[in-house]
């Protein structure tokens, strides 16, 4: 019998064993066991009380006879049939926060690349180039807008904290303040535009948000404004991005993720000056599953004190 059950299913590339070593390491007083095959799924959930992984399906659900307990490996919970969990009465965790430090990195590098145009200075040194070249800017002294102030904008803005930048959050409930110098709310996103040198996408893709960024909104940004997407792609509107691009109406994008995504090989994305994209890879770090052990080692301690799984860490309703 295995108090927690980790599923072969891997994170980034990063092996579902890794996971299983960490909880080892950090719960010893439990057995915790991977199921490397749908066979040793088929007899291993029964008797889980805790189950990690990025998905379980239905009819896995159906065999959790003694779960209470599901640890998603992933942020989003979207691809999960939450009404299920419900009806058996089974809480679920996301992995909120331990993409915090690395896509702040991520963040921080295309910032410190654009404005001291470092990309420039490498396309110089393929052809053993010396030749001086301008810098666009400084970042000290911009401003900077955070959409979302979750686990990954709070880690943006404290990263920002140390380069003497001017910083404004936008968020779905703006009374609730949050790390930045000011707030605004969605609706409110043009005037939080007004002046600012970065924009940075950190929210969730909801109904809310979709296409959030419009042609009206990147013309409130200034036109030597910067736009960084680290959420989802269609929370900015693809083709009012290219036009804005391609008429120097904004000063470059760099982009994690797209829509479509993946970005197609004749996308004219691919084919401008101003744009900069990574293959949705910020969410990449080697220290995922050990932050979804700390997590999960957590609410076990949590469950341990209460007896009880309703008030744990990342629990989603």
């Amino acid at each position: 019998m295995a108090d927690i059950v980790v599923l072969n299913h891997a994170v980034h590339g990063i092996p579902a064993a890794e996971c299983v070593g960490a909880l080892r390491e950090r719960v010893s007083d439990r057995s915790v066991v991977l199921a490397e095959s749908s066979a040793a799924e088929h007899e291993l959930v029964p008797n889980a009380e805790v189950i990690v992984g990025s998905d379980l399906d239905a009819a896995l659900l159906d065999r959790a006879e003694r779960l209470r307990l599901f640890a998603c490996t992933s942020a989003g919970t979207d691809r999960l049939d939450m009404d299920a969990f419900r009806e058996q009465g089974v809480a679920v965790t996301n992995a909120s926060g331990v993409h915090g430090p690395n896509i702040a990195e991520h963040v921080i590098g295309w910032m410190l690349l654009i404005t001291r145009r470092l990309d420039e200075g490498l396309q110089r040194q393929e052809r053993a180039e010396w030749r001086h070249f301008k810098a666009f800017g400084e970042l000290q002294g911009s401003r900077v807008c955070v959409i979302g102030l979750g686990a990954i904008g709070t880690a943006i803005v404290d990263r920002l904290s140390g380069f003497g930048v001017g910083t404004v959050g936008v968020r779905y409930t703006p009374e609730k303040g949050g790390p930045t110098d000011e707030v605004y709310g969605f609706d409110d996103i043009s005037d939080a535009f007004v002046g600012t040198d970065y924009v940075v996408v950190a929210c969730p893709l909801t109904e809310t948000t979709r296409d959030l960024i419009g042609a009206a909104e990147l013309a409130a940004l200034p036109v030597d404004a910067t736009l960084i997407n680290v959420a989802r792609g269609p929370i900015v509107d693809t083709d009012a991005l290219v036009t804005a691009l391609r008429k120097n109406d904004l000063h470059a994008a760099a982009l994690d993720v797209t829509d479509p995504e993946p970005l197609p090989a004749d996308h004219p994305l691919w084919s401008l000056g101003n744009a900069y994209i990574t293959a949705h890879v910020s969410g990449y770090t080697p220290y995922y599953l050990e932050r979804v052990a700390d997590i999960l080692a957590r609410n076990l301690d949590r469950v341990d004190e209460t007896g009880s799984y309703a008030d744990i860490e990342n629990r989603v309703d």
